[in-house]
């Protein structure tokens, strides 16, 4: 017999049905192995290739994932999608990845427009723009969904996350063994409970050494550039911090720049600190102590949940998961 060599025409060949070819293919229990070893042999012979776009129609499964972002060209954010990639491969998954931009409306554009079955789950780092809770509520039960690093906290719902609160703590103790007691804080994330726990650090660890934490000395980010570099010149001019602490990567090149603007040395007198995946922070003058978050590991912790729901077995397991980040000490700090 010539033409296509598929499942029907090997259950012809063979006599069988193509639902137990199709079983003996996929090694199943249902099927004895002289059934299966049958199937198999004559697979080989006909040079049988599978047609997984049959496959996935057949199963209701696309194969892919999307993976949903703030932005891509962030360190941390390439970190973790690839992190990602690394477990779909493994699983035969394709990855589609979509950036936001903070924009919550594009965020839901995309999620919505991906509820119609073109992937089989989501993996997403939500805007920070505002809080968008009862939204993701309804979300997370229509589609298998997992949130990294920025997380709605109570949905039912895998939330891979760092240690922010006990970082923030660590990192501005260090400020305090350094000598500083007049720390400003940079406050990014503020709707999001990733930057709120930052912030309570900080806060927490200024009070259990004595010192005041003052609303003077804590301006939040602004999308605008310009306008960060604005706030943060003001406020050294102002109120004269012997420190900063920067609790988002965005705020590090304004702040080296008002530094430089008003002829301050860095650390001699004034000290910074900050959240940053950036490779470059050793190569600033001076180099950048920063807190560096575990990004690929989050991106594949994130993206082995995923697969446990995609395949019925994550169930019942401890859906908040917190990975350690790492206070790196290096020539901004000075000690």
């Amino acid at each position: 017999m010539s033409g296509e060599v598929n499942i029907k025409r090997l259950a012809q060949e063979l006599n069988i049905s193509i639902a137990t070819v199709s079983k003996a293919l996929n090694d199943s229990h249902e099927i004895s192995l002289k059934t299966k070893k049958r199937v198999w042999d004559l697979a080989k012979a006909l040079n049988y290739t599978p047609n997984p776009a049959a496959s996935n129609l057949r199963s209701n499964k696309t194969k892919t994932i999307a993976v949903i972002v703030p932005f891509i060209a962030n360190n941390f954010f390439a970190l973790a999608i690839k992190g990602i990639e690394e477990i779909a491969r493994k699983f035969s998954h394709h990855v589609l990845i979509y950036q936001t931009h903070e924009d919550i409306e594009m965020e839901m554009s995309f999620t919505n427009s991906l509820l119609n079955g073109r992937v089989d789950g989501i993996l997403t780092s939500v805007s920070s723009s505002e809080y968008n809770g009862t939204y993701y509520k309804n979300l997370v039960k229509k589609i298998p969904l997992v949130f990294f690093d920025r997380v709605y906290k109570d949905l039912d719902a895998y939330n891979v996350t760092t240690d922010d609160y006990e970082i923030s703590y660590e990192a501005t103790t260090h400020l305090i063994e350094c000598g500083c007691s007049k720390i400003a804080y940079l406050y990014g994330l503020e709707n999001l409970p990733a930057g709120n726990a930052r912030f309570l650090g900080y806060k927490d660890a200024m009070q259990k050494n004595g010192l005041t934490v003052s609303d003077e000395l804590v301006i939040n980010y602004c999308e605008d550039e310009s306008q960060n570099l604005t706030q943060i010149t003001q406020l050294i001019d102002r109120h004269g911090p012997d420190a900063l602490f920067s609790s988002i990567e965005e705020f590090v090149i304004p702040t080296y720049t008002a530094c430089r603007a008003l002829k301050l040395k860095i650390p001699d007198e004034i000290k910074i600190i900050s959240f940053s995946n950036q490779a470059t922070a050793q190569l600033l003058d001076p180099s950048l102590t920063t807190i560096t978050q575990p990004a690929f590991e989050i991106g594949r912790e994130a993206a082995t949940c995923l697969f446990k729901m995609l395949n019925k077995k994550g169930f019942g397991d401890d859906q908040d998961i917190v990975l350690k980040s790492t206070l790196v000490k290096r020539g901004s700090t000075g000690c």
